[in-house]
């Protein structure tokens, strides 16, 4: 069994780091700490406690000296939020002034207290690309553009970007830097997931009777889904752990940097197999105030081969096959068409409740010109910043920000969360 791409830490079910294969090898965490002394830090941290515990109780009972009342400082939470504005006709807007927006938390007004045009702050971006099986139509393409992008968008020495691609599994394939040579080394890593084994190899459902040599369910006429010719399950094509990656980027990678945070995900939107679900993947974003462009590029030959089942394969032929599912031989039901339909609306929901857009690549759009269209709207971004009432509580509150101007439409986030 290969070893995974990142840990899991299993005592709050968050995941700690996003390790590639030579670093797990290495022993050695994105922070820099071996991984076997981070964990026999964590083991020594209750004796440590405990001595700490003994040595307060016993200097209790020494008197202590008279001291000046301590200082009280008190952190003050500015909300900063990225604003992008279009007028109706569906050009950027780059000449608003501080008094022309308004902004609501929670349906309550705020006074904004910082305003300023965000082309000169730095800028942290990370790339996230779907690797799974059935973008291997489209990666070169991807590849090529996305190098084309950073050449451009990334200002030496003041702006930095990172890169992961995912699949099965998420990998960090370049950390955060401000160099062009590493990322184009990095961009050249970007590989497609292993194609599964041919059906017609014996492997994975479709002939006749119970679970090896057979194929399927006991009862005979198939397999799992997707299946050919008998046996075990076959192994399904890749996995897609989309949730996982926009949740390890936005918490482990960008969320401590300051400054305007960027993630691009190029990907067809459909999830298959992440730990993390859609909700947690888009809290993790807004709590590291990140926006999220989304590029849907489905490869749609590519996905009508089906790969969670074809024609023949499927479950067995007794319960399941030919039965309620429908298809002579016992297939499973193609899924292709709803997921690319839910994958569509995935990535545009994630993209506006972070304050980013959703592109899809056509015959009349490619990846190229979106990558334009995003380094157009991140020159051109206003940053508004307000301090919420005293009696906002901890959690999710919601944002709404307009302009004075009716005919424009503002594109920024929908909310953020609150903490201590």
């Amino acid at each position: 069994m290969p070893m995974p791409y990142f840990w899991w830490r299993s005592s709050d079910y968050k995941r700690s780091s996003i390790l590639r294969p030579e670093i797990l090898r290495s022993g050695v965490s994105l922070s820099g700490v071996p991984l076997r002394q981070r964990a026999a830090t964590a083991r020594k941290f209750r004796p440590t406690y405990c001595f700490g515990l003994f040595v307060f109780l016993v200097a209790m009972k020494a008197p202590l000296p008279a001291q000046d009342k301590p200082a009280i400082s008190v952190d003050v939470k500015v909300v900063n939020v990225l604003a992008t504005v279009r007028d109706k006709k569906g050009e950027i807007v780059t000449n608003l002034g501080q008094d022309d927006f308004k902004v609501e938390e929670d349906g309550r007004p705020q006074k904004i207290t910082y305003f300023s045009r965000e082309t000169d702050l730095p800028l942290t971006l990370g790339l996230l690309v779907d690797t799974s099986f059935s973008q291997r139509r489209v990666l070169p393409e991807e590849r090529g553009a996305s190098q084309s992008f950073l050449d451009s968008m990334l200002r030496e020495g003041q702006d930095q970007a990172f890169l992961i691609h995912f699949d099965r599994d998420v990998e960090l394939l370049q950390d955060l830097t401000s160099s062009h040579q590493k990322l184009e080394s990095a961009l050249k890593l970007l590989e497609i997931a292993e194609q599964p084994a041919d059906p017609s190899s014996g492997s994975g459902g479709g002939g006749g009777g119970g679970y090896p040599g057979g194929g399927g369910y006991p009862g005979g006429g198939g397999g799992y889904p997707g299946g050919g010719g008998g046996g075990y399950p076959r192994r399904v094509r890749g996995g897609t752990a989309l949730y996982d990656a926009i949740f390890l980027a936005s918490d482990e990678v960008i969320k401590k940097q300051k400054g305007r945070k960027a993630l691009v995900v190029l990907s067809d939107g459909v999830d298959r197999g992440s730990k993390e679900t859609l909700e947690h993947a888009i809290e993790a974003a807004q709590r590291a105030d990140t926006i999220v462009y989304a590029i849907l590029f489905a490869d749609e030959e590519a996905n009508s081969d089906g790969d969670l089942g074809r024609p023949g394969g499927g479950y067995g032929g007794g319960p399941y096959g030919g039965g309620p599912y429908g298809r002579r031989g016992g297939s499973y039901p193609q899924r292709f068409p709803e997921e690319r339909r839910d994958g569509k609306k995935i990535l545009a929901q994630i993209s506006s409740q972070t304050g980013g857009r959703l592109f899809e690549v056509s015959k009349k759009q490619t990846v190229d010109q979106i990558y334009r269209q995003i380094e157009q709207e991140l020159r051109s971004q206003y940053g508004l910043g307000y301090t919420p009432d005293a009696s906002a509580g901890l959690g999710y509150h919601k944002l709404h920000l307009t302009t004075k101007q009716k005919d424009y439409v503002v594109q920024a986030r929908e909310g953020y969360y609150l903490e201590r």
